[in-house]
């Protein structure tokens, strides 16, 4: 058999191989249009879309004497081969067979052919090769897998989030971390990982318009993830090339915007329509939804959701618009669980007792009686378990057990500040700032103002803030403060637009803007001009600067206004307080004197703490108290304002309520949620296993001799960092690099410090497809080698076959069973030697040589090495048997396990999907199917003549 080039003339029902994936067996074309050729790969159930100039496939023709085997596994010798409109009829034995009809799992050996024909590579090339394939295995075996390539600190909650979701067959959760502790970090870490073990092939993600190009950035700046952004703009191209095309078919990773989608019913159906494995939402509290009224985005999304198997929705504000809307994102991730508003509500309110049981298993402390009489109705076993513990290792066991099945865990991850630390402090400064000398219109145009933000609409007079004292008091602060950066947010464009043409009139700072009015790209340039050391001193931001943006590197935040909703406040302190920063966070809020803004200031102040401490239950104390602050801070300009006294005993009430309420949330879901949410224990083990990764010193032994084999150049910057060149590339399959080259870092620590030098890991794309290109390819298959000696001794072959299954990539059989090596040494009496000559002790004795005198003997080219490599393949399917058996054990163990719990869960807490018990049961019954049925494949031969050098010219 022969593969031709990719110049062949494609056409529907011919059979081709994949070069970097020879393990999904034959292919068949499906179909061909004028830019792509669509090829299943019937074994494992793939279907593959290559660009028609740069497939790396190549095209099936058994020559006569080859033995061809059907799909009815029959078998016969090709005679002739006749071809009828581009395709292949094989005859022999009386027989013949259409290409079509060949067995889809045909494995095709190659290096014994390139040998007898004298083609053979340095030994160095088989050398890396070998090392290729063993390096290739112990990846896809690694349980961090997915997780060394994120240019990210190796922070504890995220990653254990993301490995507990990541982990699951088809994950639909609520990522609901507080504001700035890293929610999309977490999603960005669930995806990558689920590409990379192959779960996921294809991701759409969903943001709010504002923030599509930041994900666009992250998702390639961290994880290397190319996503392509799809406006109606590029769907109309797209169509224009191709009328009958579905946009949202044309690439993999596919990034939209929240309003495209729900505005443009066509579109959302061809969403709908193109396959996704993976959905994920960003700000999913802004999907509004009432039982009578869903909105717009809501519908979309829930569209969408039943559509694909995973499902991550976003939010630092999960019951910002009530418990109803609450209730509505969770029937995104499982309608079926989530179908009664009331009984969820009712549900809600038995957190409370499993909650102090597991706060006291957590302090090892014995819980009430009156606690496990609650936990006894349910569960007697369990309680009975907890009742006799008796020591903190049995306790913490127990909680374990305990949370895995009561609570919301298995849908929501909360992380909250209160659990974690090593967050920088939040400075309250209130202003209080006096009127202009004979300025007596203040507070006329400040309860104005007020009124228009309450009434969310545009002032009735224009906005005019050239002697608005807040604006002053801005300038000096710039002023005084000429090397930091400050974030200033208010409500509305207008008044961005005025504060900046006041500050223009009478100050001359470098300032930019950031609001609806501007476009996306507009804004990025402005949010990156703020972001640079020598541009804008300050930025200048409506209320759509509350969400997504992160702004850590400044820690001066100035409110100009102050939202009525304390989750809105925590979302504008978020884009300082967050992970990363270094610095104290210094909130400004400047206002006039006795003006409804003071009220509010002194409300969020002396009442909530918001300020300085991050507030749960805002929502809820919103609720309650938000009409009587609106009304409060409207008195404050009437003539007759509220005494302040008054405001003395509504402050005393908000402090009342805000300590009820934190006791409530800490006593219920919140407490159960943060300890299903991070095992701290569980995420140390994880990041050690990282770090040990990172520090690897092979990975850039490895990296460099494989980049070099091809061709690139690389110099070593400093130590673990290099500038990697495409000086003497000798193939244009090589990943493309730069034109003055591509600077590349082992270093994490480094990574994190210089954004302009790029992280490289055992993740790294580049790496893996240069890995893929080898392996991929005939290079290094056939080699030939010298072991001088002074006697004659005879001739040895060090064969490498690959054990592997033939499985969609995202049934996980690699995760037991990747593609192994298996090496076998024999000699020409077909004896083995494997034992005796080891790869380390056989290396150093071997030189490369001339392989034809010793194949122009007929002896040993048609009997000798036949029966050799007939020989090597008899050993190295003696080895099968314990490699199949050893990964069938660690899939049961894994997965079986995790079934029996799955399933006890589930009688007990219906968090628990039936589809994830089903869809764990069948992938089981698979893998147990394509790992017992695992094949070798003939992958590399190495000849070698041992005896006197003079031998072998």
């Amino acid at each position: 058999m022969k593969g031709e080039s990719l110049q062949d003339e494609y056409s529907t029902g011919q059979r081709w191989i994949s070069e970097t994936e020879p393990e999904l067996g034959l292919g068949t074309i499906v179909e061909v249009d004028g830019r792509m050729v669509r090829i299943q790969f019937s074994a494992g159930g793939d279907i593959r879309q290559y660009a028609r100039r740069s497939a790396p496939i190549k095209r099936v023709r058994f020559r006569p004497g080859d033995t061809i085997r059907g799909k009815d596994d029959s078998t016969f010798t090709v005679e002739t081969v006749v071809e009828d409109e581009g395709l292949l009829i094989y005859q022999g034995e009386g027989r013949q067979l259409e290409e079509k009809d060949l067995s889809d799992s045909i494995s095709f050996s190659k290096p014994q052919e390139r040998l007898l024909a004298g083609q053979v590579d340095p030994g160095a090339a088989f050398d890396l090769r070998y090392e290729s394939l063993l390096r290739r295995q112990r990846l896809r075996q690694s349980d961090v897998r997915g997780f060394l390539g994120g240019r990210i600190d190796l922070i504890p909650h995220q990653l254990y989030v993301a490995h507990e979701v990541s982990s699951r067959q088809a994950p639909r959760v609520l990522l609901a971390d507080g504001v700035g502790l890293g929610k999309t970090i977490e999603a960005c870490l669930v995806l990558h990982r689920l590409l990379s073990i192959g779960q996921a092939k294809r991701a759409l993600v969903l943001a709010p318009e504002a923030l599509v190009h930041q994900w666009l950035v992250e998702l390639r700046r961290r994880f290397n993830l190319h996503f392509s952004l799809l406006d109606e703009e590029r769907c109309l191209a797209i169509e224009e090339a191709e009328p009958e095309a579905n946009p949202f078919l044309d690439r993999q990773l596919v990034l939209a915007s929240v309003e495209f989608l729900a505005s443009d019913e066509n579109r959302l159906h061809q969403a709908t329509q193109a396959g996704w494995d993976v959905l994920i939402v960003d700000e999913a509290h802004r999907l509004g939804w009432t039982p009578q009224s869903p909105s717009a985005p809501y519908e979309a999304v829930r569209s969408l959701a039943e559509a694909v198997p995973s499902l991550l929705l976003l939010t630092a504000t999960p019951e910002q618009l009530g418990p109803e809307s609450h209730f509505a994102r969770l029937r995104l991730l499982d309608p079926v669980r989530y179908s009664d508003l009331e009984q969820f509500l009712r549900e809600s309110e038995a957190y409370h007792a499993v909650a102090r049981i597991a706060g006291g298993l957590e302090g090892n402390q014995s819980p009430s009686r009156e606690d496990l009489a609650f936990l006894t109705e349910s569960e007697p076993e369990l309680a009975a378990r907890i009742e006799e513990s008796e020591d903190e290792e049995s306790r913490l066991r127990l909680l374990a057990e305990l949370l895995d099945r009561h609570g919301p865990g298995r849908v929501m991850f909360r992380n909250t500040r209160s659990v974690l630390s090593g967050f920088p402090s939040r400075i309250e400064r209130l202003h209080r700032l006096p009127a202009a000398c004979g300025d007596e219109s203040l507070a006329h145009r400040l309860a104005i103002e007020l009124a228009a933000d309450i009434e969310e609409r545009a002032p009735v007079q224009a906005l005019d803030f050239s002697h608005d004292p807040r604006v002053d008091w801005l300038g000096r602060l710039l002023l005084k403060r000429k090397e930091e950066k400050v974030l200033l947010i208010c409500n509305s464009r207008a008044k961005v637009e005025a504060i900046e043409e006041a500050l223009r009139h009478r100050f001359q700072f470098k300032s930019a803007l950031f609001h609806e009015g501007l476009s996306l790209v507009q804004r990025d340039r402005n949010a990156a001009w703020f972001a640079d050391p020598k541009g804008a001193q300050i930025l200048l931001c409506s209320e759509i600067g509350s969400e997504g943006r992160n702004f850590q590197f400044a820690q001066r935040l100035v409110l100009f206004d102050l939202p009525f909703d304390p989750e809105l406040l925590e979302q504008r302190i978020g884009r300082l307080d967050r992970i990363g920063q270094t610095g104290d966070v210094r909130i400004h809020v400047p206002f006039g004197p006795d003006s409804g803004q003071e009220a509010i200031a002194r409300w969020y102040s002396e009442g909530l703490d918001a300020f300085e401490q991050s507030l749960n239950g805002g929502y809820q104390i919103a609720q309650i108290l938000g009409d009587r602050l609106k009304g409060l801070a409207l008195s404050c300009a009437d003539s007759d304002p509220a005494s302040e006294s008054d405001v003395e005993a509504f402050l005393g009430e908000t402090r009342q309520l805000r300590d009820s309420m934190a006791q409530r949330l800490e006593q219920g879901r919140d407490r159960l949620l943060e300890l299903a949410s991070f095992r701290p224990s569980a995420a140390e083990r994880l990041i050690e296993r990282i770090s040990i990764a990172d520090r690897d010193a092979a990975l850039d032994s490895y990296a460099v001799r494989l980049f070099e084999h091809y061709g690139v150049s690389i110099e070593e910057l400093s130590p673990r960092t290099y500038l990697l060149k495409a000086d003497h590339l000798f193939t244009e399959a090589f990943p493309s690099l730069p034109e003055g080259g591509l600077s590349v870092t082992c270093d994490r620590a480094l990574a994190l410090k210089r954004e302009d030098i790029e992280f490289f890991s055992w993740d790294h794309p580049m790496l893996e497809e240069v890995m893929g290109l080898l392996l991929g390819t005939e290079r290094g298959n056939s080699a030939f080698a010298i072991w001088e000696e002074p006697e004659p001794k005879g001739i040895l072959l060090e064969a490498v076959h690959i054990l592997e299954c033939v499985a969609p990539r995202r049934m996980g059989a690699d995760r037991f069973l990747p593609p192994t090596p298996i090496r076998v040494v024999v000699d020409h009496m077909r004896q083995d030697r494997s034992q005796e000559l080891p790869r380390e002790e056989l290396l150093p004795r071997l030189v490369d040589g001339q392989v034809q005198w010793l194949l122009e003997k007929p002896e040993i080219s048609q009997k000798i090495f036949p029966k050799m490599v007939a020989a090597s393949r008899w050993q190295s399917k003696q080895r099968i048997e314990p490699i199949v058996q050893e990964a069938l054990a660690r899939m049961r163990t894994s997965l079986g396990s995790e079934l029996q719990r799955l399933s006890k869960l589930r009688s007990i807490n219906d968090h628990v999907r039936r589809e994830e018990i089903e869809n764990l049961a069948e992938r089981i019954e698979a893998l147990n199917q394509v790992i017992s049925s695992a094949r070798l494949r003939l992958d590399s031969l190495r000849l070698i003549w041992r005896g006197p050098k003079d031998l072998a010219p």
